[in-house]
């Protein structure tokens, strides 16, 4: 069933079995709270909802009915770029310009870093990181898309295993590697913005191939069944079947979704970083009708 509250905004999307009621903003802040430049969203096994802003406090935590939780984050956390709900409960996101990456509690300690804080490295992990993900086995997948034009790979202990990229538009480089998703078959999907492309590749870096027909791809999420969700600027979003068959397209948003994310009941989360907001889409049952 549709949501229905006061911030429907009658706009449907997607087609097929991908067909969602779109509700924005999503999420009820406390009265005098405002959001700020919200980087990216992600949604954990409970289906609570995290917001990832750069403004303090940079996490703000939601129920699936957008009732406000928890916030967390001031003084650690400089500038919000990609998180990840870990299958292990944990989260992990990126704090782009301290050049780290973090894995975190729910309620935000702290319990391994990687790279080093204040710290720039070139093409070594990091340059300003943009996005995070995790394999079924723990391991740890970094697109270090601004500074540096690489992937890092890390074991679930934070041991750095390899790196692969360059600057370059051929197979294996990366203008800007924003977004990275590992599916279950321990694919890596990176989104690599300026190259207009999805590339995909083995865990040890080694080229599969792309996905084309897209404008500045922003982020990548994959949910329970293997279909792959990727944000442009059109703005639009894109599902994908594993073979890279799109099943479907829509425009939800007025600006390209800098992060998405999904829940358990297929519904899907946007970050639109430039309206302070986030979206919901709300997925429709198959074969339903307006």
């Amino acid at each position: 069933m549709a949501d229905t509250s006061s911030n429907a905004t009658g706009l449907v999307v997607g087609m097929g079995d991908y067909v969602y009621d779109v509700i924005r903003p999503f999420g009820k802040t406390p009265r005098g709270f405002a959001t700020g430049y919200i980087s990216h969203v992600a949604v954990d096994a409970k289906d609570r909802v995290y917001f990832y802003q750069r403004e303090n406090p940079p996490i703000l935590v939601f129920d699936s009915e957008g009732n406000f939780l928890d916030s967390w984050g001031e003084g650690r956390l400089v500038d919000a770029h990609g998180i990840y709900s870990g299958a292990d409960g944990h989260i992990y996101l990126c704090n782009r310009d301290e050049h780290e990456v973090l894995k975190l509690t729910p309620e935000g300690k702290i319990v391994l870093t990687l790279g080093h804080r204040g710290r720039p490295s070139l093409q070594a992990p990091f340059n300003h990181p943009a996005d995070v993900a995790v394999a079924r086995n723990g391991d740890i997948y970094v697109a270090d898309g601004y500074g540096n034009s690489a992937v890092h790979r890390f074991n679930a202990e934070g041991k750095h295993l390899l790196s692969w990229g360059a600057a370059g538009s051929g197979r294996g480089q990366f203008t800007t590697p924003h977004g990275v998703w590992v599916d279950a078959n321990d694919r890596i999907f990176v989104a690599d913005r300026e190259n207009n492309r999805v590339q995909i590749f083995s865990p040890e870096g080694d080229f599969y191939g792309e996905w084309g027909d897209l404008y500045h791809p922003m982020d990548i999420y994959g949910d329970a069944s293997g279909t792959l969700y990727v944000t442009d600027q059109i703005p639009r979003v894109t599902m994908y079947a594993p073979s890279g068959k799109v099943l479907a397209r829509g425009k939800p948003v007025e600006i390209g979704a800098h992060g998405v994310y999904g829940d358990s009941k297929g519904n899907l989360y946007m970050a639109e970083v430039r309206m302070n907001r986030v979206a919901k889409l709300v997925r429709r049952p198959s074969g339903s009708s307006r």
